[in-house]
């Protein structure tokens, strides 16, 4: 891994740690250095990769560490599951403290870029929809599959 400059990082640290002080959860060193690992990537990064450079920093780090630091990454918010790859985003979307959103992610099956969003018209709708049947969704995540506007143009060329 490339180090990534502390400006990229730092901020939204302080934002996930501001956060976790609004909800009265800790931020513990492990914690914070698994989310300043997934925010350093860039782009979706797997747990075994994201060990493999915390292993870096302790040397001592296992398995178990990563994934119930993820799971509490994602519990509070802070990160999303893309489950199509099976790899782990920092969550781009407000400040955390109130994440209740739904979310949507665009899938470049060229590059591999993700890209967030959090089209209130789509979250409506499958409200909307899953209501007409008597349910009502606590958390929902879109995949959708294609090209990036990059690769897109890329092709056409």
């Amino acid at each position: 891994m490339t180090a990534q400059p502390q400006t990229i990082v730092a901020p939204q640290l302080d934002l996930a740690q501001a956060a976790c002080e609004a909800k009265g959860v800790k931020l513990t060193e492990i914690r914070r250095s698994v989310l300043a690992l997934v925010i350093a990537a860039r782009g979706p990064v797997g747990a075994y990769a994201l060990l493999d450079r915390l292993k870096a920093e302790r040397a001592n780090a296992a398995p178990v560490t990563v994934y119930r630091a993820l799971d509490f990454l994602l519990e509070h918010g802070l990160i999303h599951k893309i489950e199509r790859l099976n790899a782990f985003v920092v969550c781009t979307e407000g400040d955390h403290r109130h994440h209740d959103h739904f979310v949507q992610f665009l899938i470049c099956r060229t590059c591999g870029t993700v890209a967030e969003m959090a089209d209130h018209g789509i979250s409506a709708a499958l409200d909307q929809a899953a209501g007409l049947s008597g349910f009502r969704p606590d958390h929902a995540t879109v995949e959708v599959e294609g090209l990036c506007g990059t690769c897109a143009g890329a092709g056409a060329s």
